[in-house]
């Protein structure tokens, strides 16, 4: 056990033994700290507001990408993207094929290791792991107890057990700027997004007006770009709305005193400049965690504020820590609770069908980013995102001349490298690298860069290509094998056989509509009294293996 875990549970020994935290994640898509209580005095967002007086604010969170599928792949292992080949946006739809990335064999997604600890665990219909597709039923069923759940995912757990669950806001998601009649038929995406979305959603209230948004100085300040900002603060507004009506059945339920609330993004805004980039607004999020009195720890205060730096792999070590559970080796974060971190780090591969590698890292005063291919402008056409109008506006203003140095910027290539300090230039504008002053600082963050990637392995080393052949789930999955069984005296024993497969079982009671859920398999069932049993297995990145029929007999 890691000692930030091994401090965590001394913190919790009076109750943690006898009672467990629920946990709840509440994680909103595609949105920077655009909240009243991070002081935007724009947002409407009296929810989240009265949580954070409620709970803790941190104020330097991290994601380690600025897009979703590999961000979301570093929070659920709980490792840099990078290292387990979930880099590239998206790997399912890779313009040459997709491919599913596949994880070192050793490798559990955390909320598989809080099921092995006893926890129930449950998501809605959005996993995006990058060896799963975006959706529910597309991933190694073995990490939750149920994916898909959309109201009071809590209900189903057996009595009294601990429940962790992560709940995605799709409200305020990038594709909820694009307008909604007007760029049509940009793509036949846009149109499927927007089908979805209303049908999901509605309209969306709006709470603000295209008068009463700031414009960075990176947007001209026209009225599209008015109403693009106006339109993801109305569905910022909304995911608040919707927080609100969960945080409310939770108290209904009287779960609140037992349930430690997190909730932060997935990444930066869903605007361009800021998704898909490792500028502050592409990977710089809030965060907000709500304590219950019995768990809360020591020296910390309802309303305070947490400045110190934390990345997105911290998650996976702070969550499993409070639930009581041993620290797999292979982590990359640490517990936030406990971290003296000193630098985040985060990364860009390919975007959709552009090719790109970019690495950043930041320590709370000083960003720098490295690039691999430094003719590449980062306001490159890109289908998906060219369905902001904003965006397709931009570029006609940069085409004609008609921004300025700032604006334009975006627009033109990145260099091999960037130093920013933050704390005087908060939009990152003015790029440092080539001042002398700066030559110590830049060489200091070289240096640390190179030392953060040389801690875990960068497998942008190798080309995409080299590493789809490296996996070989292209152009189809390979099958895990079922495990092996063995039964003495009433117990079942199972092994896997496909190395570093993940094993379950379950009664089978008529049927797949009948059927019980899959139990993870942690140790010997007794199946004295059970007729048949139903075994399976799956290895991260593969297809499951067919389900098995075994009896005592």
């Amino acid at each position: 056990m890691k000692f930030s875990a091994l401090l965590l549970a001394l913190l919790f020994c009076s109750t943690a033994i006898a009672e467990r935290p629920n946990i709840l994640l509440l994680m909103a898509e595609d949105m920077s700290s655009r909240v009243g209580a991070f002081g935007d005095d724009v947002a409407v967002t009296p929810n989240l507001d009265q949580l954070a007086d409620e709970g803790v604010r941190y104020t330097n969170v991290f994601t380690t990408a600025g897009v979703c599928a590999p961000s979301r792949a570093a929070m659920v292992l709980g490792m840099h993207q990078i290292s387990t080949g979930a880099q590239h946006m998206r790997t399912s739809s890779r313009p040459e094929g997709g491919y599913w990335a596949l994880p070192p064999e050793e490798v559990k997604a955390f909320p598989e290791l809080m099921r092995q600890a006893g926890y129930y665990t449950y998501t809605d219909s959005k996993l995006d792991y990058q060896f799963s597709t975006a959706f529910a039923g597309s991933g190694p069923f073995t990490i939750w107890n149920a994916e898909g759940v959309t109201e009071r995912g809590w209900s189903k757990r057996a009595g009294d057990q601990p429940f962790f669950g992560w709940r995605n806001f799709l409200v305020s998601h990038e594709s909820g700027v694009f307008s909604p009649i007007g760029s049509f038929p940009h793509s036949l995406t846009h149109f499927l997004m927007q089908f979805y979305r209303w049908r999901q959603l509605g309209s969306v209230e709006e709470a603000v007006l295209p008068d009463d948004v700031t414009v960075p100085p990176y947007y001209p300040d026209t009225e599209t770009v008015r109403v693009d900002l106006a339109r993801h603060y109305n569905n910022i507004a909304a995911m608040d709305r919707q927080v609100g009506d969960i945080l409310d059945k939770l108290e209904e339920d009287g779960l609140a005193d037992s349930t430690i609330v997190i909730w932060t993004t997935d990444h930066g805004d869903g605007l361009p400049r800021a998704k898909r980039e490792l500028y502050d607004s592409g990977i710089r999020v809030p965060m907000i965690v709500r304590w219950p009195e019995k768990f809360r720890p020591a020296g910390v205060a309802p309303g305070s504020v947490d400045e110190r730096l934390v990345s997105a792999v911290d998650f996976a070590p702070t969550i499993l820590g409070l639930a009581g559970t041993a620290l797999p080796d292979y982590l990359h974060g640490e517990s936030f609770l406990t971290s003296t971190r000193s630098f985040i780090l985060a990364s860009r591969d390919r975007i959709d069908e552009i090719p790109d590698r970019q690495r950043a890292i930041a320590d709370g005063q000083f960003k720098y980013i490295r690039s691999w291919h430094p003719d590449l402008a980062q306001g490159h056409p890109l289908n998906f995102r060219d369905n902001i109008d904003m965006v397709r506006e931009m570029r006609t203003m940069f085409e004609a001349g008609e921004l300025d140095e700032v604006q334009a910027g975006w627009f033109l290539p990145v260099g091999e490298e960037r130093l920013f300090d933050v704390t005087i230039d908060p939009h990152e504008i003015n790029n440092l690298a080539a001042d002398p002053a700066y030559a110590e600082d830049l060489a200091r963050m070289r240096r640390a860069l190179d030392e953060q990637l040389s801690r875990i392995d960068d497998l942008s080393e190798i080309p995409e290509a080299e590493l789809v052949a490296r996996f070989n789930t292209f152009p189809e999955q390979p099958v895990t094998e079922p495990p092996e069984t063995n039964i003495s005296e009433c117990r079942l024993y199972l092994e896997p056989v496909t190395t570093g497969s993940s094993l379950a079982w379950r009664q089978p009671t008529g049927g797949e509509e009948q059927a019980e859920e899959w139990h993870l398999y942690t140790g010997p069932v007794d199946i004295c009294d059970l007729d048949q049993v139903e075994i399976r297995a799956v290895r991260y990145g593969w297809q499951a293996s067919e389900a098995v029929l075994v009896s005592e007999q």
